[in-house]
């Protein structure tokens, strides 16, 4: 009876994070795993979810650290734990949250992949390239070229709708994580990569219309269910082009595309409040993880250039 109240539980609160926080699906998925984890541990235990006090929920995170689960991984459990009990306190399932004091054992903060512009720049060479056609070769550069100069989320970028990019717009407007709208400026060869695939879209949406078929929503349009182009279809797609542009496919990605378009940024002088408003982020100090990164290549600058720094034995 206590694993399935837990998974009642469990259910009740993904689909209120889901309708009330707006939350995504990677991120619920990513709840579910580890409360269904919890919930099966206090099982074996003879442990109810709906009355586990606080030292039962430290012991499992202690389990979690026996069996050789990274700190961020225990880290990420605990907050899934935490979020679960705070909505349960809430909703009167539980007269007192016992997962709301406990200490976790720390996100590591890890420095993101990033790309140089040599590397950014032979990418967006290969683009050009890649494709069975004139036009999907004219979608790919469209592409690349959007997701490095607005930096958006791949999710973002699959999913724009072509009423956003209308009129040659040195601006365009985007909706991020929980429904948040910003503006995000366009460069000058994004500009000229969007003109060309909107010549190319129009020209397949008259042929649809022609075809009394209704014309697509969406900048990068499919045949899936979206009505866009997916998420791992565009993954998969820039693996090629990282192949055909001479890089390591596994070290590129569209986040280290977006982690590139914030560091290079930032090396060029932007403010980093700036920076913080195209990337969407809620809070500055996760824009801040950049500024790591740009020190992290100024020391190895220094190290690689300065005649001091050179180890003359």
């Amino acid at each position: 009876m206590g694993l399935q109240r837990a998974h009642t539980w469990i259910s009740t609160f993904l689909e209120a994070s889901a309708a009330e926080a707006g939350a995504a699906q990677n991120t619920l998925l990513g709840y579910g795993r580890d409360l269904r984890d919890f919930a099966e541990w206090a099982e074996g235990e003879g442990l109810d979810v709906a009355s586990i006090p606080r030292d039962e929920i430290e012991r499992y995170l202690i389990h979690c650290s026996e069996q050789g689960l990274a700190k961020s991984t225990r880290a990420r459990r605990l907050s899934s734990i935490r979020q679960m009990y705070r909505f349960a306190y809430a909703e009167g399932w539980r007269k007192d949250d016992p997962a709301s004091r406990i200490s976790g054992p720390g996100k590591v903060k890890t420095l993101p992949e990033t790309l140089s512009h040599a590397q950014v720049e032979a990418l967006l060479n290969a683009a050009r390239e890649t494709g069975r056609n004139p036009v999907e070769r004219r979608r790919n550069t469209c592409l690349l070229e959007v997701l490095y100069a607005t930096g958006l989320r791949v999710s973002e970028l699959v999913s724009l709708p072509v009423a956003a990019v209308r009129g040659d717009p040195r601006m365009i407007l985007v909706r991020g994580k929980g429904g948040r709208e910003r503006m995000v400026p366009l460069s000058d060869p994004a500009r000229d990569a969007l003109a060309d695939w909107l010549a190319d879209w129009d020209a397949q949406a008259e042929r649809l219309r022609a075809a009394r078929k209704p014309e697509p929503r969406h900048l990068f349009p499919s045949r899936a269910r979206s009505g866009h182009l997916s998420r791992v279809g565009f993954y998969l797609l820039l693996k090629d082009i990282a192949q055909r542009a001479g890089l390591d496919p596994a070290r590129v990605s569209p986040h280290v595309l977006r982690h590139a378009f914030a560091t290079h940024l930032l090396a060029g002088g932007a403010d980093l409040r700036a920076i913080q408003t195209m990337l969407g982020h809620a809070d500055v100090s996760t824009t801040e993880i950049y500024t790591h990164v740009l020190e992290e290549r100024l020391k190895s600058l220094v190290m690689d250039h300065h005649p001091l720094a050179k180890d003359d034995t």
